[in-house]
């Protein structure tokens, strides 16, 4: 008898009526995986090594729903290895120490174990350091799964010993296969026109977990006989947001994929790129702060104005607000893209710094130096000082750099945008200097 406190085991049927679409979805082998052809696929990595009867640790890089904890789980299956897997967000060291007991048990007795470590990058570094020993007396082979990239998060010595292995974003492509599957398993379409189908393959971003959990709930949310067309999807769905954490990998990418295309006068990719930011979160203020900054290195003294504009945008954000504040940053951000390019003044800054620590506290020559005592003039200090203002072009073409080094050159502008001007004045400048035999 079935009671409150006695259910009974579920069926079959209840089993899979309960279970997730994407884990009833789970590939049974290696060749049934989707998306991930360079790896998985007649030629790929993982292909290769099982053929070769050899499996060595491994890091699977790469952002979530892309197969890495399915892949490892038939990797212990084709390779006849135990499967262990533990979550690096929920285990520390004691839980370690026992799956490493373990491991040694099965090892005396002819098993070997294939250990999945899930957010891998989430255990510190003594954590990452007690897998060497097991991994190189081939206790375990370490399959580590990680969404941050592993030169930054993972120890030196760790990935010393395990090949990393790139897992790729879905294509739309690859996740209309993942669609087809489903629709075969349950047998019915699913109840989207063109346009809509197309607008959940956008709003899976990539990721084949969530593309199916969205179908899920289209079928979940639909009435007899329905078809939803996309405006009506995007209300049931609402949206789900971006990937796109502010302290990882997808932050700096789109950093510099904006950078990259305002030095490279793509407004079109820089605004683009710009709204992904702000879309997914971004706080306006921090793309404000990145565009002053483009303002100086790229744009420099080829268009002054750059940085007035660019300050002048952050400070209407702030005025404003959002949404209205937004657009300046939008007029910022193409004014940069479209303005004359200039590293000339970055370049003469590094090199002026690498020469300020080089050449340590030199004294500035003693003729530009003021002299408020007798003792100061006494040592020379303001000696044979030419006013410029009272020179010929209020030019005096003295010499200002410390004896010992001479005359330095670090800005070399272009002839291009406003440095144009700037480079004719240096140049006659130059002139009068040889003329007046003072260029040294």
């Amino acid at each position: 008898m079935v009671d409150l406190f006695n259910s009974g085991a579920a069926s079959p049927e209840a089993d899979r009526q309960y279970r997730p679409l994407a884990d009833r979805l789970r590939p049974a082998s290696l060749g049934e995986v989707v998306g991930q052809d360079h790896l998985t696929g007649e030629g790929g990595v993982l292909t290769r090594m099982i053929r070769s009867g050899s499996l060595g640790s491994l890091i699977f890089w790469g952002p979530p729903g892309t197969g890495k904890t399915t892949i490892a789980r038939l990797l212990a299956g084709e390779t006849d290895l135990a499967f262990e897997q533990i979550s690096a967000i929920f285990s520390g060291v004691a839980d370690l120490k026992k799956v490493f007991e373990t491991a040694r048990h099965r090892r005396s007795n002819g098993k070997s174990t294939l250990l999945f470590v899930d957010e891998i990058h989430r255990f510190n570094k003594a954590q990452q350091d007690s897998f060497l020993p097991v991994m190189e007396d081939g206790t375990i082979v370490l399959v580590g799964a990680t969404t941050e990239n592993p030169s930054f998060e993972l120890n030196a010595a760790l990935l010393s010993r395990a090949s990393v292995l790139t897992f790729k974003s879905h294509t739309p492509e690859s996740l209309e296969q993942l669609l087809g599957r489903a629709e075969a398993l349950l047998e019915k379409p699913l109840p989207l026109d063109e346009t809509a189908r197309a607008t959940l393959l956008r709003m899976g971003d990539g990721d084949g977990r969530a593309i199916l959990s969205l179908a899920e709930e289209v079928w979940r949310t639909a009435n007899e006989g329905e078809i939803y067309q996309a405006e009506q999807l995007q209300t049931i769905l609402q949206r789900r947001a971006p990937i796109y954490d502010k302290g990882a990998d997808g932050h700096y990418n789109l950093i510099s994929a904006l950078h990259k295309s305002v030095r490279g006068s793509d407004p079109d990719a820089a605004l683009y790129y710009m709204c992904r930011m702000l879309d997914a979160g971004e706080d306006p203020r921090f793309v404000g702060r990145r565009l002053v900054r483009m303002a100086s290195e790229d744009i420099g003294n080829a268009d002054p104005q750059a940085l007035v504009v660019c300050n002048a945008a952050k400070d209407t954000y702030d005025f404003l607000g959002s949404p209205e504040g937004e657009l300046a940053l939008a007029q910022a951000c193409v004014y940069l893209a479209t303005a004359p390019k200039s590293n000339a003044v970055y370049v003469a800054y590094k090199a002026a710094v690498a020469a300020a620590k080089a050449n340590g506290s030199l004294l500035p020559p003693k003729h530009i130096l003021n002299a408020p005592t007798k003792l100061m003039k006494g040592e020379g200090y303001g000696d044979g000082y030419r006013y410029d203002h009272d020179e010929p072009d209020a030019f005096s073409g003295q010499d200002y750099f410390p004896t010992e080094i001479g005359r330095q050159r670090y800005y070399d502008p272009p002839e291009r945008g406003f440095e144009r001007e700037i480079k004719k004045r240096i140049d006659y400048w130059q002139k009068l200097r040889a003329e007046r035999g003072t260029n040294k």
